[in-house]
């Protein structure tokens, strides 16, 4: 089907490439097309009309225009540009790291209206969750179900049977948790606490309205947090782009909290 030469859809900025001496590639998550590559001429010009529209993790409204190899953004509305995330640096790069998962498990021109309304519904529970952490994990396995990758947590997924309170491990391979009985000959298993266990169905199964409600101590958030990133990295072959800083503002941000010692 041919494509009209101008459409208009909303969007979320994920992305934001300098080119050239004042344009910018833009990477756009769209509800009708999923992720869109456009070109934003002279955007980067103080006199640009589409400056201050079109940056990471705006949602905004475009008209796009066809171009010969990318669409090139005619027009562009502000709706909402998460200034909130902006006053401070830790909800800065969880936005980012958003951002980074939907771009990492989403190809080109893939509609996925419901990853769409999940990010625009993360993006603005981070501008006002006092659990920056507790939404990361919620939003990782909710992106993951809507990928096709939701992790098998009721029943092994080598013999099938629903999982008793016993010791068991996840099977990055086969994307699920396994039975002691079954664990025999099974590569690239990783540890998962009983606990570390009812905590991902609690997170899968629930909205973050709900979720938010969670408490949990410093050791059981780092487990989880350790296993769905080594999950997330065994699927894609490699590491989330910001996580690494997400990761090491994380660390500072404990040793800051740390007790002084003499």
């Amino acid at each position: 089907m041919t494509r009209p030469k101008t459409s208009k859809t909303e969007a979320v900025v994920l992305r934001q490439v300098p080119s050239g001496e004042a344009d910018a590639l833009l990477v756009l998550f769209t509800p009708e097309r999923g992720k869109v590559r456009a070109m934003a001429r002279g955007v980067r010009r103080p006199s640009s009309k589409l400056g201050g529209h079109l940056e990471p993790l705006d949602r905004v409204t475009l008209l796009l225009a066809q171009g010969q190899n990318l669409d090139v953004v005619a027009q562009a509305h502000l709706l909402h540009s998460n200034l909130g995330l902006r006053e401070s640096l830790e909800a800065l790069a969880c936005g980012w790291y958003l951002a980074d998962l939907v771009d990492a498990f989403t190809p080109d021109e893939a509609p996925n209206p419901a990853l769409y309304d999940l990010l625009v519904e993360a993006l603005g529970w981070l501008e006002e969750s006092p659990q920056p952490a507790l939404l990361l994990r919620w939003f990782e396995l909710q992106l993951l179900g809507l990928a096709g990758y939701r992790p098998e947590v009721y029943r092994c997924v080598a013999c099938r049977q629903p999982l008793a309170s016993q010791g068991h491990a996840f099977s990055l391979p086969d994307g699920g948790v396994v039975c002691p009985d079954c664990r025999t000959g099974q590569e690239a298993l990783a540890p998962l606490s009983l606990t570390a266990l009812k905590v991902l169905r609690y997170l899968i199964d629930n909205g973050f309205p709900q979720a938010r409600r969670l408490r949990w101590e410093a050791p059981l958030s780092q487990e989880v947090e350790v296993f769905l990133a080594q999950y997330i990295r065994y699927i894609l072959e490699r590491e989330v782009r910001s996580a690494a800083f997400l990761h090491r503002l994380e660390a500072w941000r404990r040793r800051s909290a740390a007790p002084a010692t003499l």
